[in-house]
């Protein structure tokens, strides 16, 4: 159970009331469960609703839409039937231009998959009606998403060196060399670090026997959790079909979906890629003073700042190749920087290294416990979850994770009270009766009753008023230091 005197020592003098995020809590006993409590799917709905009111949820929640497998695997290159963002693609960036830029391309990554893996997510190269020109941003989007392959996957041959290169190619056209990480082939059991553990992140995702979570795909999709995210989102919130089969990622259309996904996911505090694109994303106040802005700099601190940025990285070797690929296909396509964007990130501080402590203007996505004390609560617990600038079990991008979290589902954080999610709490229930020792009289203390703060009871003729929650506590045996305390009336 979830005592107070652990909770004490764990957030000293930390307290919270209702009022203080506007949201009505009311956990009852557990009729099933004598050391447990239940709450109600509305009071858990509108806990999650209060915590997520920044339109920014929204946004990025739709980014992450996703359409039915049977749908993506209709699509074909000049289908009538494909999805508008898919023939957006074709339009921008028909099947001559990938050619052009997949020259040196192991033959998993096709046109096909790409636009696949594109019609996946209608987010990507979507439809915007406010006026931004969705052409523009879609191959924007493409060409930023070419310059990162071109060093993740990258064949990295000088134009001079023609015994390996006789074709001369750019280094920006020598982009998806590689399906899966080099020195890695199916059947070796790479990168088990983590599994096996008892921890959350193998209560979620756990490893499958001798399967091996190195680098696949277009973005290099590495390490067990990773592998099992992204399953969640390819098949309906199954984490088990690539975590079985992680050489999916390489072999089908899912090489180039797992890094649109990557794309178009925000790492709190990090943007998503696309709304740096976009726009949509505005830098917080914190971030600007880091440094942080608009532009393919930015993109590079999402994907890799904490060794690719900042002053001490402004030589190094990745992100002087990422920023000339895409300098050379930006130059090629003709896609115009802005006077506020910058390519570079060597003057921004790496998301890793940001102090974010106290900052009101940043948003997060992981759920974990809210461990603040609510006097007017059994326990003092809190019964709620809250944001944190940390990877939890728990996304406030997966619709059900907020309820998963109050229940501690997957039982990442300890001393947590036991919590059964119910559509309603009905006192006439009979698997909830009533102690018949109960006195008839309204205000006479149970031993059964739970009281919270300010409850008051008569025994003997004496008024008690609670001074927190309490159950099974007698108010004649409750001396100064105890939970009641005798008032006048």
């Amino acid at each position: 159970m979830f005592r107070l005197g652990l909770l004490s020592a764990l957030i000293g003098c930390s307290f919270a009331a209702n009022a203080a995020n506007g949201v009505t809590m009311n956990p009852q006993p557990d009729p099933q469960n004598p050391t447990g409590y239940v709450v109600t799917k509305a009071e858990i709905q509108a806990a999650e609703d209060a915590k997520t009111l920044d339109p920014m949820y929204d946004i990025w929640a739709k980014a992450l839409e996703t359409r039915p497998n049977t749908v993506v695997e209709a699509i074909d290159s000049g289908v009538a039937t494909n999805p508008e963002n898919v023939k957006r693609v074709e339009r921008v960036f028909p099947q001559a231009q990938w050619d052009f830029l997949t020259q040196m391309a192991a033959p998993e990554y096709t046109y096909t998959r790409f636009l696949r893996a594109i019609g996946k997510f209608p987010a990507f190269c979507g439809e915007y009606t406010d006026g931004r020109d969705s052409d523009a941003i879609c191959k924007k989007s493409i060409v930023t998403a070419f310059a990162h392959f071109a060093q993740e996957t990258g064949g990295h041959i000088s134009i001079d060196n023609i015994s390996d290169n006789p074709l001369a190619l750019e280094e920006w056209q020598q982009a998806l060399v590689h399906v899966r990480e080099m020195g890695w082939s199916e059947g070796q059991e790479g990168y088990t670090t983590g599994c096996g553990q008892n921890d959350w992140q193998n209560a979620r995702w756990p490893c499958a026997a001798g399967q091996g979570y190195f680098g696949r795909g277009a973005k290099q999709l590495s390490y067990h959790f990773n592998y099992g995210a992204f399953s969640e989102v390819m098949y309906d919130g199954d984490a088990t079909v690539l975590l079985n089969n992680p050489g999916l990622v390489a072999d089908s259309w899912l090489n180039l979906a797992s890094a649109i996904w990557f794309f178009l996911t925000p790492q709190a505090p990090k943007p998503a890629m696309l709304h740096v694109i976009d726009r949509t994303w505005s830098p917080s106040q914190r971030e600007i003073d880091a440094g942080i802005g608009y532009g393919f700099g930015t993109t590079i601190n999402v994907i890799n700042g904490g060794i690719e940025c900042g002053e001490q990285n402004k030589n190094k070797g990745q992100p002087v190749n990422r920023i000339r690929y895409w300098e050379g296909l930006a130059a090629h396509y003709q896609i115009p920087v802005e006077a506020d964007e910058k390519n570079t990130c060597w003057q921004q501080t790496p998301y890793g290294s940001l102090n974010l402590n106290g900052a009101t203007d940043v948003l997060y996505t992981n759920w974990d416990g809210n461990w603040k004390y609510y006097p007017d609560r059994p326990e003092g617990a809190s019964f709620e979850c809250e944001l944190v600038g940390f990877q939890t079990a728990y996304s406030a991008l997966v619709p059900g994770d907020y309820e998963k979290c109050v229940t501690n589902f997957y039982g990442s954080h300890a001393n947590w009270p036991e919590v059964r999610v119910v559509e309603k709490i009905d006192p006439t229930d009979p698997t909830n009766p009533t102690d018949p020792t109960t006195p008839t009289d309204p205000n006479a203390w149970s031993e059964t009753k739970v009281y919270n703060t300010g409850d008051r009871v008569v025994v003997d003729g004496v008024t008690y008023e609670a001074k927190w929650w309490t159950q099974g506590d007698d108010p004649k045996l409750s001396g100064a230091y105890g939970v009641w305390q005798v008032v006048t009336v």
